[in-house]
């Protein structure tokens, strides 16, 4: 007979406690993970999806994702006469929030450069993409938006007439997109009073239009680094391409983020290992007039190391089965993206292999100072 099964069975319900509280601590570890992996997703999402082999922002500055950057809206012809670039598209990129239908809508607005963009490579999953260059939006479903619903951004009123699902930006906001100048509209949107005042101040009531970026695409088997270096020449632009701008997301924007959220896994595993190596140690404590009857009729030791190590093992896979049951039930409701790969899954696998050994060790030495002797007090 199995002298672990059978101590499990006799202890079934402290060792079920115990396995659904490491199974817990488990699948907030997994959820890091994969919080971390669903940061990236979304910070690298655009970069990723645009067709834009280089990037123009204002000088000095890391633009338009990492910081604000501003450039000239005519910078697009100036970007067309450099050899080797066959389009150019401007770029605006920004955070609102607004009060819609008696909540507030906070979205990361994006301005399409319509007619030659409508948004079609965007993963459509109703609706259409942009129609004509004023009052359409495309919005992501996490905003809860619906086709044909009216939203007031600025002075104007924007239909909804496709949703698309999944397009978020690094902090987690959903996407909005309508047409370049719509955007510009919406960004530079000001009360009148405030025009004039600046008008009283001999301002300019008008001041020159600007975007954020300005997207290249390369003509097939053009140098990128003979346009970067023409580009660099301007006084006013440096040019980034996109694996440049990723890199900039990645260990820029989410770094504090990834560092964050390691620290708190590490917390996390400590906890589990702590939690699994007291709970074995009263078990042991339990055992100990047992444990010294087995060695009073000879048992070896590896015996008692056996039966103790499988325990753990067995506390060790019921916790990591809850934390992938668990997992797949709530991720899904967490409010941000959470992906969870399958090196993660095998991560954890081995963490909870480590785990119940090192907890089993505190066992393993209690167990192994009992004396035969024991049998008779």
């Amino acid at each position: 007979m199995n002298l672990a099964a059978r101590d499990i069975r006799h202890n079934l319900t402290r060792l079920a406690l115990t396995a659904g509280g490491i199974g817990m601590l488990l699948m907030l570890v997994l959820g890091m993970s994969g919080i971390y992996e669903g940061l990236v997703y979304e910070a690298s999402l655009l970069v990723d999806r645009v067709d834009a082999d280089l990037w123009l922002v204002q000088r000095e500055t890391r633009g338009p994702f990492a910081e604000q950057s501003s450039i000239p809206a005519n910078v697009e012809n100036r970007a067309l006469s450099v050899p080797g670039v066959v389009g150019a598209r401007r770029f605006v990129f920004w955070t609102l929030q607004r009060q819609h239908a008696g909540r507030s809508l906070r979205s990361t607005l994006q301005g399409l450069a319509w007619p030659q963009d409508t948004g079609a490579w965007l993963p459509l999953v109703a609706g259409r993409p942009l129609g004509r260059a004023h009052y359409e939006m495309i919005a992501d479903v996490s905003l809860g938006l619906s086709i044909g619903e009216r939203i007031k951004l600025g002075k104007d009123f924007y239909q909804v007439v496709g949703l698309t699902k999944g397009m978020t930006s690094a902090s987690g906001d959903g996407m909005v997109f309508v047409s370049l100048p719509d955007a510009q509209a919406i960004e530079f949107d000001e009360p009148g009073e405030a025009v004039r005042l600046r008008r009283n101040a001999h301002a300019p009531a008008n001041l020159p239009a600007t975007v954020s970026a300005v997207m290249i695409k390369l003509a097939p088997g053009a140098d990128a680094r003979a346009a970067i270096n023409i580009i660099q020449g301007w006084p006013d632009l440096t040019a980034y391409t996109r694996a440049q701008e990723r890199d900039f997301l990645v260990h820029g924007y989410v770094d504090s983020a990834r560092r964050q959220l390691g620290l708190f896994r590490v917390v996390l595993v400590v906890v589990s290992l702590i939690t699994m190596a007291l709970i074995l140690y009263t078990l042991t404590l339990d055992k100990t007039h047992d444990i010294a009857m087995l060695k009073l009729i000879g048992a070896r030791d590896r015996v008692i190391v056996g039966l103790i190590l499988q325990q753990a093992l067995f506390l060790g896979a019921v916790g990591y089965g809850l934390a992938l049951l668990l997992g797949d039930w709530l991720f899904p409701f967490f409010p941000r993206l959470v992906i969870v790969t399958p090196a993660d899954y095998w991560l954890l696998a081995g963490t909870v292999l480590g785990i119940s050994v090192i907890s089993s060790l505190l066992g393993i030495w209690k167990a192994l100072r009992v004396s035969p002797n024991a049998v008779l007090s």
